[in-house]
């Protein structure tokens, strides 16, 4: 069951979206969706988890637990 972090700054969101959705769609595959500014998400199929890294959210510690946690992980 591979798990897929994506990396997302506000400049890349058009062409990051279809390549999570892809992803999305393999078999068993969790995604997660990490927005490193104030961006918005592209469209996202439903079963992918959008988090922020801000002090509300997500901090440096912990986007780096998830960083080691997954299998992929896809800088944008």
């Amino acid at each position: 069951m591979p798990t897929f972090l994506h990396l997302l700054k506000g400049d890349s969101a058009f062409l990051a979206g279809p390549v999570i959705e892809a992803h999305s769609r393999e078999p068993g595959a969790t995604v997660m969706v990490v927005l490193l500014d104030a961006t918005k998400p592209p469209a996202l199929p439903p079963a992918v988890r959008v988090r922020h890294l801000s002090p509300s959210d997500l901090d440096y510690s912990a986007l780096l637990d998830l960083i080691f946690e997954s299998d992929r992980v896809i800088s944008w």
